[in-house]
């Protein structure tokens, strides 16, 4: 039977110009480049300058993207940014991306769901494009984490950088089939009762600061390897898929022992994921279409291949979407 599909016409990303490495750090506080790569596999991460607030690299990742998509902005009807560090508490940032490129008709608007945050933002453009709300969407993950961070302490401040990614999503009529091009399912979750094991301890609705991110590293890593495969096993029961279908697997970039972890306990084979942790950090909303962009821009994913996505964030909130190249 036709229905409509999200389609990907073009992805694109943008990192910041400073480039922070584990031994740069270990100047600063009491870690080591060792310590911090046994853990977490983090080599370096890129850090917003005073004038990379999170819109403008969430231009520059759009600009990016549309420019791989060989597509006029103005086609554009619908933008979503997915972030946690937005430039004001509003405007969206998503209306100032949208000013960026000079778009003036349709709708924007952000979505909050922390690293999870593109899994969301993909989501939710697919309905509206699979319901005829909205034809052309870009969608974007950008994140300045690094102003979230406490610089003394040793266990989050190593893990987080920023930068921004995007893709265009097209509505196109496909068959009904997992052989169809576009998001074939996405599956996302929420679970509030985790607030305390990570998130930022301020907010304009509570102590009127931004606040630093706080994190109880141990609880994290169990729930995301124990509880939010779910998400995963469920996407494939939807579109009678297995792991072994799947050509790309893109998760969350936040620790490689997680990842690994996830993937061994799905059956997904390792040469199948796709990793850029070592070289961006836990960029939140981000990670994923950055590490989508250099997946495409290496060659590795192709038209027609088979790409799983997936993330938690903090609340906690989870999700997955599968998608056909």
């Amino acid at each position: 039977m036709t229905r409509l599909r999200s389609v990907v016409r073009g992805c694109g990303s943008y990192l910041p110009r400073t480039v922070v490495t584990n031994d740069d750090l270990a100047a600063r506080v009491d870690t080591s480049d060792d310590w911090i790569i046994q853990r977490t596999g983090i080599r370096q991460r890129h850090i917003a300058e005073a004038d990379e607030t999170t819109s403008v690299l969430g231009i520059k990742a759009a600009e990016s993207a549309l420019r791989d998509a060989d597509i006029d902005p103005s086609t554009i009807d619908l933008v979503i940014c997915a972030t946690s560090t937005p430039d004001h508490t509003f405007p969206s940032t998503a209306t100032q991306i949208q000013a960026g490129l000079g778009i003036g008709a349709g709708a924007a608007f952000d979505i909050q769901a922390v690293c999870a945050g593109f899994v969301y933002a993909v989501a939710t453009a697919d309905k509206f494009l699979t319901t005829g709300a909205a034809t052309r969407a870009l969608v974007v993950g950008a994140e300045t984490f690094s102003r979230l961070l406490d610089w003394e302490d040793r266990t989050t401040c190593v893990l987080f950088g920023d930068g921004a990614g995007a893709l265009v999503l097209e509505a196109q009529p496909g068959e009904g089939h997992s052989g169809d091009r576009g998001v074939l399912t996405s599956q996302l979750r929420a679970d509030g009762r985790h607030r305390e094991k990570l998130y930022v301890d301020g907010g304009p609705g509570s102590t009127g600061t931004t606040g630093k991110l706080r994190m109880v590293g141990k609880e994290v890593f169990r729930f995301a390897v124990g509880s939010v495969t779910d998400v995963i096993a469920q996407a494939f029961a939807a579109t009678g898929t297995t792991a072994d279908d799947l050509d790309w697997f893109v998760p969350h970039q936040a620790n490689r022992r997680i990842i690994e972890a996830s993937a061994d306990k799905l059956g997904i084979a390792r040469e199948k994921v796709v990793l850029t942790v070592d070289r961006h950090g836990n960029t939140s909303a981000a990670s994923i279409p950055l590490a989508l962009d250099a997946a495409c821009r290496d060659g590795r994913i192709k038209r027609g291949d088979l790409v799983m996505i997936e993330a938690i964030g903090g609340g906690f909130t989870w999700g997955s979407a599968l998608i056909r190249w």
